[in-house]
């Protein structure tokens, strides 16, 4: 589905702001039922995942292939936030909802990090293997160019994932090559499994690195439904008029909607427990219903 280019009406962002609660309440759910699992960047990715499928990608679940011709394509490169990836999916017809039930259980298509091999609906590239996502984006949108494929990619990077090398030599390669049907997103929470991303290892200004490279840059509030959507749309016309990929640096907070779970990065990678549970499922109401 797509609202193709249109502003967003008041029912378009309530019904995205309740699909994202229902995505929030998938997370923990998912997470607890396997007692494994890294609710904190999913949390907070649900918005910009909840706006990308339900309101600005061109896609077909219900006919879903691996080329993806004549469709936008989504890449995640931080395949550790599966969980919120899987429940946008599944909410948007991929495959069914209770299957979410299954999330990294022994045997399911539904495992920590996606992967390919199950045949998972939506899944084109394993994921996890932290800063290959944006190479794996650049290709799919080389390959769109030599099809007269007019559709976007997209792909999504945790702000961590920035340490990885590798992101920089396919940034280099993007703004060189004017690779301008490709839109990147740097989940910027400021938090990583070890610590906050200035502890590990500071950032600097992420903005102006990525314009060195040739990028036009962006910055959006991660968890503002219309920003989001305004963004990506600003971020269409500046990749086509400038000829350039766009980067779009979102703030979040990891662990969004979750009171205790914010802005902490000890949940980047534990699960809840049958309390904790409790406590996160009453601060998210129940919207499309539960699997």
């Amino acid at each position: 589905m797509s609202f193709t280019s249109l502003p967003l009406t008041t029912t378009d962002i309530k019904k995205l702001q309740d699909t994202a609660f229902q995505v929030r309440r998938d997370i923990v759910r998912m997470v607890h039922g396997c007692q494994s699992g890294h609710p904190g960047g999913s949390l907070g990715c649900a918005d910009l995942l909840v706006v990308l499928y339900g309101a600005v990608m061109r896609h077909k679940a219900a006919s879903f292939d691996m080329n993806g011709q004549e469709e936008d394509l989504f890449f995640l490169s931080n395949g550790h936030v599966s969980a919120v990836w899987y429940s946008v999916l599944a909410r948007n017809g991929y495959f069914p909802v209770p299957e979410l039930a299954t999330f990294r259980k022994i045997g399911a298509r539904l495992q920590g990090h996606p992967a390919t091999k199950e045949h998972l609906e939506g899944i084109r590239i394993a994921s996890g293997s932290l800063g290959q996502g944006l190479s794996v984006a650049i290709g799919a949108a080389l390959a769109k160019k030599l099809n007269n494929d007019a559709q976007w990619v997209y792909c999504l990077m945790g702000d961590g994932e920035l340490q990885e090398g590798q992101v920089w030599e396919a940034t280099m390669f993007a703004g060189g090559k004017n690779v301008h049907k490709l839109i990147a997103f740097v989940d910027a929470n400021g938090q990583q499994i070890d610590g906050s991303t200035n502890d590990v290892l500071p950032l600097g200004d992420i903005a102006s690195k990525w314009a060195a490279f040739g990028w036009n840059t962006l910055a959006v509030n991660g968890h503002d439904i219309n920003e989001i959507y305004t963004t990506i749309l600003h971020a269409q016309d500046l990749a086509t008029t400038t000829n350039k990929p766009v980067i779009i640096i979102m703030k979040t907070e990891m662990g969004k909607g979750v009171d205790f779970m914010m802005g902490s990065h000890h949940w980047h990678g534990v699960a809840p427990n049958d309390s904790q549970l409790a406590a996160a499922l009453a601060q998210l109401p129940e919207t499309l219903g539960d699997y």
